[in-house]
């Protein structure tokens, strides 16, 4: 059962996305809102200008009696937009109005509004009944005499508009912010579905059955993840499977050497001294073999770590040429040298020289005193080989796969005291070389067993 301290990756994913498009939105209203505010500002400013430059026009075309006739004669020839009131003002007070609102004109902050901008044809902004008011003074002066053409702006009905503008604004980005939320759940929950079949996949895993696998879809980040964890399983399948069957076959051949010991004990007479000493060689002779099946067990438990082997240059020629030296001491055969190649490679020498005198200890366990075994090197397209030459019986090829696997024998010919595992050391020492062994046939008869070994830039993993 998975226990969640904190929202699911869905949940956060949509939520951020939420988060940052209700921002963006947000942002995006402010500055429309602020930028259109600016403008219908100098919009109303520039209406009101144009009133009063008609104003002027239309003094600087005629001559009037006094500055009332010339307010009258404006708000007669001009009829006031949607969002003004046109007052004309003189002899300290309201002397016409277009269109009539006696609420304003009489009031007294009209009054103490328009007094202080005679002076200076100017225009204020203030709060009333009414709404936001902005007021602007144009004044006509003739002698004595002081009238002006007073613009009341109703900035509320101004924006009125832009206010409409913007609650259609807020609608339409709160369905866009739903949408969006709606389609980041949904791809989210898209894009993490071959995350939660891993983790589903992950509790199916038992260490008993490692088959399960992932679906592989598409070609993004998501898949490449899942191609790697099946990977991952298949290593692991296969290792737990290896190890199971390591196990099995050890505990196998450890039995028999066990099962050895435990019957001569138990039938020991302590009395007879000859007795004694015959079961004690016998003893000693099957615990040298089971400390021999340790230590390649041991060795073949090693041959995966990064420190099996201790790599240097070796010359391939002078390898070659000591191995055949070496190689005469294991039996009464004609040892022989097949070729050479002069070549420089960097390996373990000493690893390479157990697996070749691996080799040879195997073929003349196949052959007969006097018979044959050939040792040689090459190098070609990147790739030293060495390989030992018998003129044995040969490996059937049913068997040449199975005689590299740990326990794993063909024909066992008398005396061979062996378990099945040099070999399988070879075929070790090889891999972690990066390369590999296999068996062909030799000629004109017998088995050629060849050790291929890459650059080391080429080897897996390099």
């Amino acid at each position: 059962m998975v226990v969640r301290t904190s929202p699911s990756v869905r949940v956060r994913i949509t939520a951020t996305v939420a988060l940052l498009v209700l921002a963006g939105l947000v942002v995006a209203g402010v500055v429309v809102y602020t930028i259109e505010s600016r403008r219908l500002d100098q919009q109303v400013q520039a209406q009101a200008d144009g009133e009063f430059a008609e104003l002027r026009a239309i003094q600087d075309e005629g001559t009037f009696a006094a500055p009332e006739a010339l307010v009258r004669q404006f708000m007669a020839t001009n009829l006031p937009d949607d969002d003004e009131l046109l007052i004309g003002w003189w002899d300290d007070h309201v002397g016409a109005q277009s269109p009539k609102w006696d609420a304003i004109s009489r009031s007294a902050w009209l009054a103490d509004a328009v007094r202080p901008l005679l002076a200076t044809n100017g225009s204020t902004r203030l709060d009333s009944d009414f709404g936001e008011l902005q007021i602007g003074v144009q004044s006509v002066r003739q002698g004595d005499r002081v009238g002006a053409l007073v613009v009341v702006t109703f900035l509320d009905r101004a924006r009125s508009g832009l206010h409409e503008t913007m609650r259609t604004y807020a609608i339409v980005a709160a369905l866009a912010l739903l949408l969006v939320t709606a389609m980041a759940a949904w791809v989210s929950g898209r894009l993490l579905s071959p995350l939660r079949t891993l983790r589903e996949t992950a509790d199916e895993i038992s260490e008993t059955d490692l088959s399960q696998r992932l679906p592989v879809t598409g070609n993004d980040d998501i898949t490449a993840l899942t191609r790697t964890f099946n990977g991952m399983l298949g290593r692991l399948e296969a290792a737990f499977v290896g190890q199971r069957q390591f196990l099995d076959d050890a505990g196998h051949e450890l039995k028999t050497p066990l099962t050895v010991l435990r019957g001569h004990l138990e039938l020991l007479d302590p009395d007879d001294p000859k007795e004694i000493t015959a079961t004690r060689e016998l003893l000693l002779d099957e615990t040298d073999r089971m400390a021999r099946l340790v230590g390649d067990l041991i060795l073949l438990a090693k041959s995966d770590r990064p420190d099996f082997l201790r790599l240097r240059e070796v010359d391939l020629e002078t390898l070659t040429r000591d191995l055949v030296t070496k190689a005469r001491g294991l039996g009464d055969r004609e040892w022989v040298l097949d070729e050479v190649a002069a070549h420089k490679l960097v390996a373990d020498e000493q690893r390479l020289t157990q697996a070749v005198l691996q080799l040879a200890d195997n073929a003349v366990k196949h052959t007969r005193d006097g018979d044959q075994v050939a040792i040689g090197s090459s190098y070609g397209e990147g790739v030293s080989r060495l390989w030992v030459r018998d003129a044995g019986p040969g490996v059937p090829p049913p068997d040449r796969q199975r005689i590299f696997e740990r326990f794993g024998r063909a024909a066992v010919p008398p005396g061979d005291e062996g378990f099945g595992l040099g070999l399988s050391i070879v075929g070790a020492i090889a891999r972690a070389h990066g390369g590999s062994v296999a068996v062909e046939d030799a000629e004109p008869r017998g088995a050629r067993f060849v050790i291929t070994l890459p650059e080391e830039d080429e080897w897996p993993g390099s």
